[in-house]
């Protein structure tokens, strides 16, 4: 049995015991759907753009230069055609199963509740959902992707995704949700996440439960706090575990 194999065993003892699991994820989860991560050697933040992508994704860009955000949000943020991945649906078969207690991601794509998962908080928001800044009113990512540019609502005002940029705050009510999750966890996987996004990286200290369990292939700040250690893709250790 290999080093790998004998950890992805101590973590199939660890949800077989688990109550209250607790899933806190980030762009790792998604890229084997095909999305870039922003901080690997292949993600967005290493490729070359007129503008770095934190100054774009920034809430000062989005009001200066609202056109130039759109035209990188349409390419590089606004993705459809990907489908959930092994994670996803192993994450799914676990709160049917009634063990999984939340789901906490810092993505944007949707693809957990595309793939049937109901107990998802979005940190980040949701590319899927997208309001007008003047009179509120919802409209679908379709709107956005199929304006040629700044994209408006019937009542002339910009239609702005519900995503936290950059210079933003995160929703208090996600907040408030994450940390009661958090706090009332027995099991609490971290997994895809780099952990070197703030706030969101510092509310792991609300968890005081029995196991944390920390999947990544590369090294975070938080690898000396984790009960078990997995340095992997997220797909080849889901794949080979059971509900």
């Amino acid at each position: 049995m290999t080093e790998l194999d004998e950890k992805i065993k101590q973590l199939q003892s660890i949800l077989d015991a688990g109550k209250r699991i607790v899933f806190f994820g980030g762009a790792g989860v998604s890229t084997e759907s095909g999305i870039p991560d922003f901080r690997s050697a292949d993600g967005l933040y290493r490729q070359k753009y007129r503008y770095d992508p934190e100054t774009i994704l920034s809430h000062t860009f989005f009001m200066e230069k609202t056109s130039e955000f759109y035209e990188y949000y349409r390419d590089k943020m606004a993705v459809t055609d990907v489908l959930p991945n092994v994670t996803h649906n192993f994450l799914v078969s676990l709160e049917t199963a009634g063990k999984l207690a939340g789901i906490i991601t810092q993505n944007i794509d949707g693809l957990h509740q595309i793939a049937g998962s109901k107990k998802v908080t979005e940190l980040h928001g949701s590319i899927h959902r997208n309001y007008c800044m003047n009179c509120h009113k919802f409209h679908p990512l379709s709107v956005i992707k199929e304006s040629p540019d700044i994209p408006h609502c019937d009542c002339g005002g910009i239609i702005k995704p519900d995503v936290v940029l950059y210079e933003e705050s995160l929703k208090d009510a996600d907040i408030e949700t994450t940390l009661s999750l958090l706090s009332s966890a027995d099991v609490l996987i971290v997994a895809g996440t780099s952990l070197s996004v703030y706030p969101a990286a510092s509310f792991l200290r609300y968890f005081s439960g029995k196991h944390l369990v920390l999947i990544n292939k590369s090294a975070t700040a938080y690898d000396s706090h984790a009960d078990l250690l997995i340095q992997a893709g997220l797909g080849e250790i889901f794949s080979k575990l059971k509900i």
